[in-house]
């Protein structure tokens, strides 16, 4: 494809999906949903930094959305004319908004109150779906073109930047990125806000505030990003991860009326929101990158009720009091009558010296669109045996000059066949089985690998500046070994017996009323689509246990 030719995966292209036209029809449906209104005068209908704002549409006039940048300042995006309706998915939370609605004097605009908006959707299921599409392709518009969000500026290889970055494009939130050496701009920016290169990265909000190397969870914080727990509010269901399967019982608890809310470390998809691309995902042929799949199953859960605390640890489990009590890392507890783990696990790490030194300076654990920029032209390294290095080395193949994949065994033993046969059917990946890494050569940040042959003693040295390490995962059950029965390694032990009606339940746990799916759990099936299978079949078993305990 040409340079200059449309990107057809650019959501802004798609206007008729991203910024669809209602019929008369469909906004008379709508009207019984709220009340129409003349707009005599310009104004703002709504302001960046909102909450629970209004769902409009227009049905004469216009209304401008405007963004705020906080270096060039605010500017109009793009105008909704009749037919047309506001919003972003940011309609089904709390959280603030990131764009500002200016109606033009003279229009007429069609008003549906926040309270009821949830009903419109669900009302109207045609409408819903095409409002729940747009909604999902504007926010995807607004982090690729990064418009009403925040800028980072930095060095591009440094480790908290990129931490900044993935935390943020993760959670979609629209983040511009300026680099010192490459963008001019970058240091006028520092020089207005008086920023020292010491105190790099930072992060500039749109209303220019300025972060110094913020933590996640005080970005979080910032920009609106999380959904703490409702004081006094003890929930049905408390999810605890965000993954496949966490996700799963989000949507079908909330659809189903539990009062539901999931708590997040990260951001929504767990370790498969960072894979580039499953492809073996029913229903999808083509294949869906991760960070897709947990957009949409997020706004989904959102649609439903659930609410979504993120960049928050569950630090304990308190399992001797009803309801049962989760402390969090920010200091919040919250009450649940039912808990659900699902907290799958965390990237295993080679044991090499001076490996800490190099995780974010040069040692990734995913591969996605953000960390294939960063392997342009460059020679790198991808470590492990399973489906999710085949997929990554694949996908960064795309832009790296060459990519070597190092396993200590053999290729067909733990990867699927099409894997198999796509990557040596590559001449931009090379296969290094039998071997494992020696020695990582560099000062701050990775400048060489050397790794051997594991039969043969053969050594060999690159200059790689990535390595992608995707060597499995350990159980995230710190948390809870005081309280639940874990196997030998550290996997949620399931498959107790619910006394009440003398059955055996897969995902309960040695507690009653607690229940665990996806990774976390001891002999689930790492895949997918067998942890979203496990989070959906689960909530039976929750209003069971519900319904005799309440």
């Amino acid at each position: 494809m040409p340079a200059d030719s449309p990107d057809p995966t650019d959501p802004w292209l798609r206007e008729a999906q991203t910024f669809p036209h209602l019929s008369a029809e469909m906004i008379e449906r709508a009207s019984t949903y709220g009340s129409e209104e003349l707009v005599p005068e310009g104004r703002f209908l709504f302001e960046r930094g909102d909450h629970g704002i209004d769902f409009f549409v227009v049905i004469e006039g216009a209304i401008d959305i405007l963004a705020d940048h906080p270096l060039t300042g605010r500017a109009r995006t793009f105008t909704y004319r009749a037919g047309q309706f506001t919003g972003e998915q940011n309609l089904f939370t709390d959280r603030r908004m990131l764009l500002s609605g200016f109606a033009r004097a003279g229009g007429r605009i069609l008003r549906v109150p926040h309270a009821a908006f949830r009903a419109l959707i669900t009302g109207e299921p045609d409408l819903g779906e095409i409002i729940m599409r747009a909604y999902i392709l504007r926010r995807a518009g607004f982090v690729r073109h990064a418009r009403g969000g925040s800028v980072l500026i930095g060095h591009r290889s440094n480790g908290d930047l990129l931490r900044i970055q993935r935390f943020m494009t993760r959670n979609l939130y629209p983040v511009e990125v300026l680099d010192l050496v490459l963008d001019k701009t970058a240091e006028t920016a520092l020089e207005a806000f008086d920023i020292q290169h010491a105190e790099l990265p930072v992060v500039i909000t749109p209303d220019r505030t300025v972060l110094r190397n913020p933590s996640n969870a005080a970005l979080a914080d910032m920009l609106g990003l999380t959904e703490p727990p409702e004081d006094g509010v003890v929930y049905d269901l408390a999810v605890v991860g965000a993954g496949p399967g966490g996700l799963a019982v989000a949507v079908y608890g909330a659809s189903e009326g539990l009062r539901t809310i999931v708590v997040e470390s990260m951001a929504p998809g767990g370790q498969a929101g960072t894979s580039s691309k499953i492809e073996n995902y029913l229903g999808f042929p083509t294949g869906i990158s991760g960070q897709a799949l947990a957009g949409r199953a997020h706004i989904q859960a959102q649609k439903f009720g659930a609410r979504l605390s993120v960049s928050r640890d569950a630090v304990k489990l308190d399992c001797s009091t009803s309801p049962y009590r989760i402390s969090l890392s920010d200091g919040h507890v919250l009450s649940a009558r039912a808990v659900v783990i699902a907290t799958g696990a965390r990237y295993r790490k080679l044991n090499l010296p001076n490996y800490d030194t190099f995780e974010g300076q040069g040692i990734h654990y995913a591969a996605t669109a953000m960390e294939s920029l960063l392997c342009t032209e460059e020679n790198i390294i991808v470590v492990g045996g399973g489906n999710s290095a085949g997929q990554a080395a694949i996908f960064l193949s795309r832009t790296a000059r060459h990519v070597h994949m190092l396993m200590r065994g053999g290729i067909a033993a733990t990867m699927s066949d099409y894997l198999v046969q796509r990557i040596q059917s590559s001449p931009r990946i090379t296969l290094h089985q039998q071997s494992e890494i020696t020695e990582l050569h560099g000062e701050e940040s990775l400048d060489g690998v050397t790794w051997a042959n594991r039969e043969t003693g053969e050594t060999q040295f690159l200059a790689a500046t990535n390595v992608f390490v995707m060597i499995g995962a350990a159980p995230n059950t710190e948390w809870v070994k005081d309280c639940l029965e874990l196997d030998r390694n550290g996997f949620v032990t399931t498959g107790a017996m619910c006394t009440e009606t003398a059955a055996v339940n897969p995902y309960a746990t040695t507690r009653p009323g607690i229940f665990a799916v996806g990774d976390v759990r001891s002999g689930s099936v790492k895949r997918v689509a067998s942890a979203v299978g496990e989070g959906s079949v689960v909530v039976a078993a929750i209003h069971q246990f519900l319904g005799l305990h309440h």
